[in-house]
């Protein structure tokens, strides 16, 4: 770990924090919810001793990295804008790409904004959707789900933050991190994200320690959780600016991995989606699916080994 070096860049705007190691072909980690560079830790240094440039920022509102105020500088546009000025302070025209949950999302994105600054991608836990013509993402949530789900539950600035600032921010990461419960996360306000995380368990798991536990709780106690929290804010914004691209597809070559014990995998639809062509239909270069058992939505940190090869064996081909 000591041989990741680290670095600010002004980019688009704001500086944002990068964390790099290794020579080679360059390949780009976008973290997810609410996480940091370090959750891609174990991929970053496999890849450096495979010959590979491993980059991992910190994302707009997290870490590091400038988070600005206002929820309304949070779009996809921004997010993606982030990363492919970063492509261009780096020098690089192309890279692999590499995304967990909401880095996911927003890797799937940036392949369809900017497939020619793609050679490949390896996406986890989140399939891409196509933008429905007239109904906003939250609408279809509540729709779903109800309003005590967790992306409707966020849409309030505020609210959620009050809740997680009354739990010590080692808790909320231990009860993020520690979730294996395949059913949507409805947290009820009676109830509130403070209890729901608080029944954390006293035990981590063997995946992670308390040194993880402790870097992670720092960075966003410093940062607080806003700027993570304003991506799911803009759900119904993206869904407005991203118009121009109804019906486009993914076009670059595609490798997506999920755990079988992964709330995303279990909402209704997407094993048919994932399994019946749907997906496939969407993402027509998608060469690869791989569902892995008994694995929980951090995948990229509970069974590092195994997500470091499905990467690697996917990227080297390209």
């Amino acid at each position: 770990m000591e041989k990741i070096q680290h670095k600010n860049v002004s980019i688009n705007g704001i500086n944002m924090h990068v964390a790099e190691i290794g020579e080679g072909p360059a390949v780009v980690f976008v973290h997810g919810f609410p996480e940091l560079w370090y959750s891609w830790r174990h991929q970053m240094l496999y890849l450096s001793n495979k010959g590979y440039r491993a980059i991992a920022p910190d994302l707009r509102g997290y870490g590091d990295t400038d988070s600005p105020p206002d929820a309304t500088n949070y779009t996809v546009f921004h997010i993606v804008g982030d990363l492919v000025a970063l492509l261009d302070v780096l020098g690089l025209d192309q890279v692999y790409l590499v995304g967990h949950d909401w880095g996911a999302l927003i890797a799937w994105y940036l392949s369809l904004f900017r497939p020619d600054r793609i050679k490949a991608l390896v996406n986890l836990s989140v399939v891409f959707r196509p933008r429905h013509p007239s109904r906003k993402p939250v609408d279809s949530l509540r729709e779903l789900f109800g309003d005590d789900y967790y992306m409707c539950r966020f849409q309030k600035p505020g609210e959620v933050e009050e809740e997680f600032a009354s739990v010590d921010t080692a808790t909320v990461i231990k009860g993020f991190l520690s979730s294996r419960d395949p059913r949507p996360p409805c947290i009820p306000k009676e109830i509130g994200f403070h209890q729901a995380l608080a029944k954390s368990p006293a035990t981590l798991p063997s995946w992670i320690t308390e040194e993880d536990v402790h870097y992670f709780a720092e960075k966003l106690k410093k940062t607080g959780f806003t700027g993570g929290l304003n991506y799911y804010r803009n759900l119904d914004k993206n869904w407005e600016l991203t118009a121009p691209f109804s019906g486009c597809k993914i076009q670059v070559p595609t490798k997506f991995v999920v755990g079988d014990l992964d709330a995303t995998y279990h909402v209704p639809g997407t094993k048919e989606y994932i399994h019946n062509g749907g997906f496939k239909k969407e993402v027509p270069n998608l060469q690869e699916v791989v569902v892995m058992e008994g694995a929980g939505h951090f995948i990229n940190q509970e069974k590092p080994d195994e997500i470091n090869s499905h990467i690697y064996d996917f990227i080297q081909r390209f």
